[in-house]
């Protein structure tokens, strides 16, 4: 009977989470999941509380940022890990291309931008549904793996494409990557990923472990591993994931590297 209530209880916070992200999705600009992220997924976040916390802050700055400048043809969404932001969503023109990536690059603490806003009419309600439940389906493929760590991606879901944003191996990028591709309706892949060695990771989570309490940012951080930084510190760039034998994809700006799979 217990399995029963669990059951229900886990498919009603299932479908409220839906329905929340599809409404959200119709608004003219959405901001990540950084800002609505509960205490429990702190623990289990690879990025460091410092940078948890800044990555609320950016998207929603970023979002009053855009709002300052926002028209009828803007149709934004802001997500943010680990400080690197990812713009998704329309705009009407290149001008307004460039402009939502200028105010949000000068958000505190953003180290880069990877802009891949389309210049063209917003998507419709069906494709908004379409992406939330793609989205949902790729989150629970990566729940069911049983050799990756699903904490590790954040998913975001755009007429069929989905960028994977974390902090991963190489092995984890490559197998979230493969997990992503076997799901019906995701037409392309694209990673967003910070890629660290088993070494670096396991140097990163200690760290964290080891962090006193009250200290979010933490000081003395591992090369190559994410930065610890509290905001008041200027940030490094992040390493670009290593190429893929069949990419040519050039490097973004910032140093961010994004690959796309079809």
């Amino acid at each position: 009977m217990k399995t029963t209530s669990t059951q229900r209880i886990a498919m009603a916070l299932t479908a409220g989470a839906a329905l929340v992200a599809g409404l959200t999705a119709c608004v003219p600009l959405v901001v990540g999941g950084a800002a609505a992220a509960g205490v429990g997924m702190v623990a289990t976040d690879r990025r460091s509380s410092g940078a948890q916390v800044d990555d609320q802050a950016i998207e929603l700055r970023g979002g009053a940022r855009v709002r300052e400048i926002a028209n009828d043809n803007m149709y934004v969404s802001i997500t943010s890990f680990n400080r690197q932001v990812l713009l998704t969503g329309t705009v009407g023109s290149e001008a307004d291309k460039r402009r939502v990536e200028d105010v949000v690059r000068r958000v505190d603490n953003v180290r880069s931008v990877v802009n891949e806003l389309v210049v063209g009419p917003p998507s419709t309600f069906q494709e908004r549904s379409n992406d939330t439940f793609i989205t949902g389906k790729v989150k629970a493929s990566l729940l069911d793996a049983k050799d990756i760590f699903a904490n590790s991606f954040k998913v975001v879901t755009e007429r069929g494409t989905v960028y994977l944003l974390g902090i991963a191996t190489r092995r984890e990028t490559d197998r979230a990557t493969d997990i992503a591709r076997g799901v019906s309706g995701v037409t392309k892949v694209v990673r967003v990923v910070e890629i660290v060695s088993e070494a670096e990771l396991q140097n990163q989570l200690q760290q964290q472990q080891q962090q006193p309490q009250g200290q979010p940012g933490g000081t003395g951080t591992p090369a190559g591993s994410a930065p610890a930084s509290r905001s008041s510190v200027p940030l490094p760039p992040m390493e670009p994931l290593p190429p893929l034998p069949s990419s040519s994809t050039p490097p973004a700006s910032g140093g961010v590297t994004t690959s796309p799979v079809r």
